[in-house]
């Protein structure tokens, strides 16, 4: 059987443009930023040598997230503490390189962890690993690769977390949850049932609505195949 590896282009860019990025003091307190993008490109290399080794892999793909962002129509407040921060010195540079190089996959208004779930979810490939070190790939069943080590998500598990992000938000990319809800008490809830009512139960006790909790749900779901209409091409978004 086919291994294909989804990877999280905008982490991996990101996370090599940023390595290789220096301080330099020029003295009489000036400072600049300088970067080798030759060197993050030959990390990059190596880090796919050792990636495709560790799992067993017989090929990969690259995803990016799009300029725009369908989340943003739904809670214009989603990611706006990124506003204004700025990416390393050579991303764009080491971003394009990928491109350049590899199979390399954006989809219009799409973040790249949607592009690894609606991948990984079509049914196109054999076999797929996402790899990502974001948790929130744990709502998209199938194989995931994370801080070293191969986990299968169930549907019934990635279904369940995500009704857990939907309870506990996600200061990361700026969706609250449900008000007074962490880590322990949603397991709780869920642990007892897990449920859209649970959830709804449990934003009503704190004060809000339904329709809340239905628009933090929307941001919390990673799309799979079956929440992307291809002729449309637009996201077909999330009903209990």
């Amino acid at each position: 059987m086919k291994r294909t590896l989804l990877i999280d282009g905008d982490i991996v860019a990101y996370r090599y443009s940023s390595t290789v990025e220096r301080e330099v003091d020029w003295g009489d307190d000036v400072w600049s930023l300088w970067s080798d993008a030759k060197e993050a490109k030959q990390l990059i290399l190596q880090y796919l040598d050792h990636l495709v080794e560790a799992t067993a892999a017989d090929d990969f793909i690259f995803t990016f997230s799009s300029k725009d962002n369908f989340r943003k129509t739904i809670y214009p407040e989603y990611k706006h503490n990124r506003k204004g921060v700025r990416k390393p010195v050579c991303y764009l540079v080491v971003k394009n390189w990928i491109e350049s190089l590899y199979e390399s996959i954006e989809m219009p208004g799409l973040e790249g962890d949607d592009v690894m779930g609606i991948l990984a979810t079509s049914g196109k490939y054999e076999e797929t690993v996402i790899v990502s070190e974001d948790k929130d790939m744990k709502t998209i069943p199938g194989l995931l690769w994370r801080a070293g080590e191969m986990e299968l998500i169930t549907e019934e598990y990635a279904d369940y977390y995500h009704l857990y992000q939907t309870l506990v938000g996600d200061a990361t990319d700026g969706y609250k949850g449900c008000k007074g809800i962490g880590d322990k008490r949603a397991t709780a809830l869920l642990t007892e049932d897990p449920s859209w009512e649970t959830v709804v139960t449990a934003y009503e006790k704190a004060g809000q609505t339904e329709e809340e909790a239905l628009v933090q749900a929307r941001l919390a779901k990673i799309l799979r195949a079956s929440d992307w209409d291809a002729d449309k091409q637009e996201p077909i978004l999330w009903e209990a």
